[in-house]
């Protein structure tokens, strides 16, 4: 796989380990060298706009916020934003923003560079629809670098426009999630009126296993099918294994790929509520 596009899936950030699992070392060194990737602390490499934020939130005297900082904290979106995301004082006047979605914010409290961990994703929640909001909070937990009770006491206090879907994703926010593509396929599920849980223990032929996301009541499990992390033969038996006991074992298996889960979520979100009972009504605008 090209290793840009194995970036994107990985959302916009990953270790070495994980992107040459898709690639090649030699190819990750090939993409470094050439300034397709960088660097961005020993053992990480992201797309190279992660960085820009940086620049233009020093240049313009401001900070790296939403999904730009985010993906500077190493956490892994659901997209990649396209350009940085810059929050500046209230009083600050800011006369080239040209390529840069710039926000005017009370930063009292906050430090350096970068927006804080818990400010970032409040100011995601704020601003972002569903699933890419639901999966920087995801993210934020599964790095450990905020607490769901953190976050939860500080969705408390946001006031104002968008602190109803900040406090929705304070609830639902699960660190449990293995990626950026769970997240969103999990955020999917939850608007299809699933009541899904990642890695939810399932035993099946005398083994334990943990399924993606598992709806127990409706006896349902869902897989973010990544085919690419086959990368030995005995991984793709063991997955066919496990497939194939849950169905014989009286669960319905749905698989998804990442690009039907991030590029196609209105069909998904269909074939969900199909097994949920019932349309909701309405487009996906996750």
């Amino acid at each position: 796989m090209d290793v840009v596009e194995a970036l994107v899936r990985l959302g916009g950030i990953a270790s070495a380990a994980d992107l040459t699992e898709l690639t090649s070392p030699a190819r990750v060194r090939s993409a470094a060298d050439t300034g397709l990737i960088h660097r961005l602390k020993r053992g990480t490499y992201c797309l190279p706009g992660v960085e820009e934020a940086l620049r233009v939130a020093i240049r313009l005297g401001g900070m790296a916020s939403h999904l730009s900082a985010a993906q500077l904290h190493g956490w892994e979106v659901a997209h990649p934003p396209t350009c940085p995301w810059i929050v500046v004082p209230r009083n600050r006047e800011v006369s080239d923003r040209l390529g840069s979605y710039v926000f005017w914010a009370d930063l009292a409290g906050e430090a350096g560079h970068v927006t804080s961990p818990l400010r970032t994703v409040i100011d995601c929640g704020r601003r972002l629809q569903f699933t890419p909001a639901l999966t920087v909070a995801d993210s934020a937990l599964r790095h450990r670098a905020i607490t769901r009770d953190q976050l939860r006491a500080g969705a408390v206090d946001v006031r104002g426009k968008g602190a109803g879907p900040v406090r929705e994703i304070a609830v639902l926010a699960d660190g449990r999630a293995a990626n950026a593509f769970e997240s969103a396929l999990r955020a999917i599920a939850i608007r299809s009126g699933l009541d899904v849980v990642p890695q939810q223990e399932v035993s099946i032929a005398g083994e334990v296993v943990h399924p993606d996301l598992v709806d127990v009541g409706r006896r349902l499990v869902l897989e973010a099918d990544s085919w690419e992390f086959h990368a030995t033969r005995e991984a793709h038996d063991r997955d066919c294994w496990r497939y194939d006991e849950l169905v014989l074992a009286g669960w319905t298996v749905l698989r998804f790929t990442w690009r039907q889960v991030m590029r196609e979520p209105g069909w998904v979100r269909a074939c969900l509520e199909r097994r949920a009972g019932g349309a909701n009504g309405g487009g996906f605008t996750g």
